[in-house]
């Protein structure tokens, strides 16, 4: 039996680290889990060892709804990690049954998104896909084509915005298809078809670079297609909870985010035996020795049943892809080892 706690806990923050940490109003009757002050202790050495790249990190235990935030509430480059809440958004929309996922679309050359897209090297030999199969391509393997696509069903990034807000999901927000936003963000022009696949990259590098360091700079500063920490896992939250979609919608999107293989540097790495972990990545282009974004956000599921949701997000870092993957599984097993797992 837990030891009934207070119905809020206080904010615990140290010292120098209180403009890094903080802690939400517990929502439940039941003893914190989480130590925060050596996790804090903990996220601000991964946060130096990270710099000059910036870290936010949001952790939430769902059972007490305690929530612990290390720049929580900063704002961070989204990168593929919206495939998440898209992923429940089309399923929102085939709850109320107006999408179908048996439905068969087909994807035209204006259709056609940056990489990463396997869709779009298979196009046009191929052109026909369920929306299930995009689903499991934009959730599961982060296919922008893919991920598109069902963006423009759904009603574009206004609307998932829209629905994030309507979900009492603040600072969380889309605004670009990643046919706009991949280019501008390397200064290139507007997206075409024949720069699919292999020949992007050479377009791109084809960009002056004090073109490509400018638009980097300005997508760094730039509040579009942004979330906080805290937003983040909030939607994990959510989503866990069965607030957002219906339990088989629920549990289909989980079983995707689940079963992908992308990350498994990052959070995936600090899995305890008998742990799984449904997690969406998020990636930008490393280029002039700068990566924008590394980011991975989840929900570990440990063999006694209890669950954590947990949101790391690094910008601005000019560290080789291994050391921020080794940063951000660190901050999963530093949650797991504050929360005594």
């Amino acid at each position: 039996m837990h030891r009934r706690a207070f119905l809020f806990s206080a904010p615990v923050c140290l010292g120098a680290l209180s403009a890094g940490c903080t802690q939400e109003p517990m929502l439940g009757q039941l003893e914190p889990v989480l130590d925060v002050e050596p996790l804090t202790h903990s996220l601000q050495a991964l946060a130096d060892r990270a710099a000059p790249g910036v870290l936010g990190v949001a952790v939430r235990d769902a059972q007490t709804g305690q929530t612990v935030t290390f720049n929580g509430e900063r704002r961070f480059p989204l990168q593929s990690v919206f495939k998440a809440p898209l992923g429940a958004a089309v399923l929102s929309e085939v709850d109320k049954g107006r999408i179908r996922l048996d439905e068969v679309v087909t994807i035209r050359d204006i259709d056609l998104s940056p990489p990463f897209s396997p869709i779009a090297e298979a196009w046009p030999g191929r052109t026909d896909y369920t929306i299930a199969q995009l689903l499991e391509a934009a959730s599961g393997t982060s296919d922008n084509t893919a991920a598109d696509v069902l963006l423009n069903r759904i009603g574009g990034p206004g609307a998932l915005t829209a629905w994030l807000n309507q979900n009492n999901i603040h600072d969380f927000r889309i605004d670009r298809y990643e046919r706009q936003l991949q280019p501008e963000i390397s200064g290139m022009a507007s997206f075409r078809a024949d720069w699919r696949g292999p020949a992007y990259g050479p377009v791109m590098m084809a960009v002056p670079d004090a073109m490509r360091r400018r638009a980097m700079a300005d997508y760094l500063a730039d509040p579009r297609d942004t979330a906080t920490p805290g937003a983040a896992v909030r939607f994990l939250a959510a989503l866990q909870a069965g607030q957002l979609i219906s339990r088989a919608s629920t549990d289909r999107l989980l079983a995707i985010m689940t079963a992908t293989t992308t990350g498994q540097g990052r959070l995936k790495a600090a899995l305890p035996e008998g742990a799984s972990l449904a997690h969406k990545t998020g990636s930008a282009r490393t280029d002039l020795g700068m990566t924008p974004a590394s980011n991975d956000i989840g929900l570990y599921r440990l063999k006694d049943g209890r669950q954590f949701a947990v949101a790391v997000f690094l910008s601005g870092s000019t560290a080789p892809d291994a050391e921020r993957d080794a940063v951000i599984a660190d901050v999963g097993r530093t949650v797991l080892k504050a929360a005594k797992a």
